[in-house]
């Protein structure tokens, strides 16, 4: 084991319960639950800030803070405190009546947003859910003559039938097949092919500013606008996925948000889930204005628990830290610091994305092994490919834990070249 991957002495380190072994639970989770995930790589029994434990009692740096979900870390007081007292208080309504953290929560994502007069907020569960709403809004944008809804190759919005009609990778798609139709995917940040595909027939275009399960793509400069600019032309939606990159991810509350006011888009309609709940389940789809607000009315959608009182309360809690401890500058500040990092660093190519969500290609297809390699010397990352490493880490991530990371990742990379080669040299001998 590497140093951050050290034996913890403590009984908290280990599971609770019956101290089972992380290789017992293992061979239960495999008993007991449905194998989409394949094998767990750890059984994770406890986390604080930036790192988490195993049931074996090693400790492992976070640097894919449940895949840009953990905005907060692990267990934060403020989140954990507002989750505890709202659940002592008030836990579950049904969408009959409301509650005050869920309308707080809906008027500060508005503001957030920046979004004019007659803007609207749903909540769901999760991602996905929040594509299938806004997959929903774009059917209500259509007509007889105008049903096409646009995505980009690359995309990924989803795991559920709608969302996943939005995704583009054939892998997800095929095995469910036929999905909802009249879906069309373009070559991702091609503007001519944008511009010819918009018409009087495209019901919505929905895009992710930062394709994050694409090894953290970034559209180019300028795609946002011309979107924005065509779609306005002919009547279509524009949605904008922020599912991994809102929050706080990119630097910026939302990724399409710009610094200056000459590049400032504003979308239809946006789509939040992930950092919004710091870990605690909650997704939203925003709509922009009161035409698009009004597509869908009474009766047409609906969730049991969506926008339930400890969500919006976990909602709150995360932003107020946000906003309190000034994490967006941090998260810019730390970004900057590991990519200028990471330039130092042998067999590291291209680097992508901004604030703390980082995509960084390798020289060779090792991506995984390096990802196995990382983990047993006590780093949590993700590879997207056979060549790039995904960092989402929480925004409260340091400048020293982020240094730990970059002394160690030259080693790490050396040893998955070594296992790579080797599975490589054994696979063409036998």
């Amino acid at each position: 084991m590497g140093a951050a991957a050290s034996r913890g002495g403590e009984p908290a380190e280990r599971a609770a319960g019956d101290g089972s072994s992380g290789a017992e639970w293992l061979s239960r989770y495999t008993d007991s639950l449905m194998g989409v995930f394949g094998t767990p790589q750890r059984v994770l029994v406890r986390g604080d800030g930036c790192y988490v434990w195993d049931a074996d009692g090693n400790r492992y740096l976070d640097l894919l803070g449940g895949i840009a979900v953990n905005a907060l870390g692990h267990a934060h007081p403020a989140l954990t405190s507002a989750v505890s007292a709202q659940s002592a208080t008030l836990g579950h309504v049904s969408n009959f009546f409301t509650s005050p953290p869920q309308i707080a929560l809906a008027e500060k994502l508005l503001a957030l947003a920046e979004a004019p007069a007659g803007s609207k907020v749903f909540f769901t569960n999760s991602g996905t859910e929040a594509l299938e709403a806004a997959f929903k809004l774009a059917r209500r944008n259509s007509s007889p003559t105008r049903r096409r809804i646009l995505a980009l190759d690359g995309a990924f919005h989803g795991r559920t039938m709608g969302a996943l009609a939005l995704t583009s990778k054939q892998a997800y798609r095929e095995p469910f097949e036929p999905l909802p139709g009249g879906v069309e995917h373009l070559p991702f940040g091609d503007v001519d092919a944008l511009i010819a595909a918009v018409d009087d027939t495209v019901a919505a275009v929905v895009l992710e500013p930062v394709q994050g399960e694409a090894g953290v793509r970034p559209l180019p400069a300028g795609y946002l606008r011309t979107a924005r600019e065509v779609t306005s032309r002919h009547g279509a939606l524009l949605i904008l996925d922020e599912v991994q990159s809102g929050m706080g991810r990119t630097g910026k509350w939302f990724a399409h948000q710009s610094d200056g006011e000459a590049d400032a888009v504003l979308p239809d309609a946006m789509t939040l889930a992930k950092g919004l709940g710091g870990g605690f389940p909650i997704g939203a789809l925003v709509t922009f204005g009161a035409t698009v607000s009004s597509l869908i009315t009474a009766g047409q959608h609906g969730t049991t628990f969506g926008g339930n009182p400890v969500a919006t309360a976990a909602g709150l809690a995360t932003i107020d830290a946000l906003e309190t401890d000034g994490l967006l500058q941090h998260a810019a500040a730390i970004g900057d610091y590991l990519r200028n990092g990471l330039t130092q660093v042998p067999g590291v190519r291209e680097i992508r994305g901004s604030g703390l969500l980082l995509g960084f290609d390798v020289d060779g297809g090792y991506a995984p092994a390096a990802v196995s390699a990382a983990l047993a010397a006590g780093f949590i990352v993700n590879s997207t490919g056979p060549h790039t490493i995904r960092l989402a880490p929480p925004l409260i991530l340091t400048e020293d834990q982020a240094e730990s990371f970059l002394a160690a990742l030259p080693t790490v990379l050396d040893t998955a070249r070594t296992v790579s080669s080797a599975a490589f040299a054994k696979g063409a001998s036998s």
